[in-house]
């Protein structure tokens, strides 16, 4: 059984559901669920074309539909996390001494063949146990 669990939900892709369940069938009785989103920020130029307004509101959007995700599941905790998707998951799990992430794996590429690439950065790189959902 594990005491803090981050869900990795991507709010793209519709694992919210089962990764929330898988969650509460392997936590302890007084463990935690973090779901997190990762927001991630506008890269070079591409800033220059994309007014502060625009991108509060998409950061709003995003903390909006973190929540609807989660719905009225008072058990878990919605966290919204900006960088790079694999990379800020591993950090945060770092950071708050998570001892595993649950993420879904889904369209893999030819170079991610087992793995999308956040699942598989995030295996690779994960400080705590980690449970991929197909």
């Amino acid at each position: 059984m594990y005491e803090k669990i981050i869900v990795s939900l991507s709010l793209e892709h519709g694992i919210g559901a089962k990764a929330i369940e898988t969650a509460r069938g392997i936590k302890s009785e007084n463990g935690e669920i973090i779901a997190v989103h990762v927001y991630e920020p506008l890269q070079g130029s591409v800033k220059a074309y994309v007014s502060e307004e625009a991108v509060a509101e998409s950061l709003k959007r995003a903390k909006e539909a973190l929540s609807e995700r989660i719905g009225a599941a008072k058990d878990v905790e919605a966290v919204l996390l900006e960088g790079h998707s694999g990379r800020a998951v591993t950090d945060f799990a770092r950071e708050v001494g998570a001892d595993c992430i649950i993420v879904g794996s889904h369209k893999p590429g030819l170079r991610d063949h087992f793995l999308g690439s956040t699942a598989s950065r995030i295996v690779r790189h994960s400080p705590c146990s980690v449970h991929v959902l197909r």
